[in-house]
């Protein structure tokens, strides 16, 4: 598991991914339609609504010369190639590029022999945003949460799930992990943390959460070689809240009604990772209120 594509290397939660890869060791190449601000390895420019070149892509060679000539075939897909929220672009926009991509890089994935692909799915996914008139089942929201896609960009990343599923069971020897992130977070937005504390309703829309983007990188890390062929997906989150409040503090005031599942323990993640954490032995490393 060393030749590793990663779509949508250039954005916030894939640039972290790639610099990881590359730190510990991997061989990667970046196929985005934009090239990064700080690349850490080879760039192909690929426009993944096309699914010729997504097929080019996967047989990339790097030319006679390149340190990456053998790279012929990647051992592992991770696709974070997407529009990455909602209300960027008109909804049709968002829900074809985002379907289309996902579609294009799991078949072109599948037949270039890959065996596994570790992609982006998204929070929003289960309800997202949250309020008072929209609140969660239950917290912490965990994977059994019902799943409630409210835009274009949410359904599109529900769909994507089902997607993988039908894919694997198409291709049962293949490995389809998705990762539902949290909002994802890079050191230098920590500093807004601070504006946030005196409204618990600024971030109630899902209920305090983020992930740091190094964390995020980890539990792609982990996905790659975790043992396990099928197809799952799992909420990745930091294990704390963006508030200085605990979370059970701030339930009683935004979401008074709605059930705990357990108790909370101070201002741990109302995002639940224990599934993250048990299967893929992911462990956020990084918060907020050590930087």
């Amino acid at each position: 598991m060393k030749n590793i594509v990663v779509t949508g290397g250039s954005g916030k939660a894939g640039r972290a991914v790639c610099r990881d890869l590359v730190e510990k060791g991997y061989n990667v190449l970046n196929i985005d339609v934009q090239p990064p601000k700080d690349p850490v390895c080879p760039f192909y420019k690929v426009d993944l609504n096309d699914l010729g070149q997504v097929m080019d892509s996967m047989q990339w060679t790097g030319g006679k010369d390149h340190p990456f000539r053998k790279f012929r075939t990647p051992d592992a897909v991770v696709h974070f190639a997407a529009v990455p929220a909602p209300d960027l672009m008109p909804d049709d926009v968002i829900f074809r590029n985002n379907m289309v991509s996902t579609y294009n890089v799991f078949d072109a994935a599948i037949r270039a022999g890959v065996k596994r692909i570790v992609w982006a799915s998204s929070e929003t996914t289960l309800g997202l945003p949250f309020s008072p008139s929209n609140p969660p089942a239950y917290v912490p929201v965990d994977e059994d949460h019902p799943m409630r896609p409210e835009s274009a960009y949410s359904l599109s990343k529900d769909l994507g799930e089902e997607m993988a599923r039908q894919m694997q069971r198409w291709n049962p020897e293949t490995t389809f992990i998705g990762l539902r992130l949290s909002n994802v977070m890079e050191p230098a937005d920590y500093q807004r943390f601070a504006s946030w504390q005196d409204d618990a309703h600024l971030r109630e829309w899902n209920v305090w959460g983020y992930i740091d983007a190094r964390d995020c990188a980890q539990a792609v890390r982990k996905a790659l070689h975790v043992d396990f062929v099928g197809a799952d997906h799992f909420i990745i989150a930091n294990a704390d809240t963006v508030m200085e409040r605990a979370g059970a503090e701030l339930m009683k005031d935004v979401f008074p009604d709605v059930p705990l599942k357990r108790e909370i323990d101070g201002c741990e993640t109302l995002l639940s990772i224990d599934k993250a954490r048990r299967a893929l032995g992911y462990e956020p490393e990084y918060s907020w209120r050590n930087a």
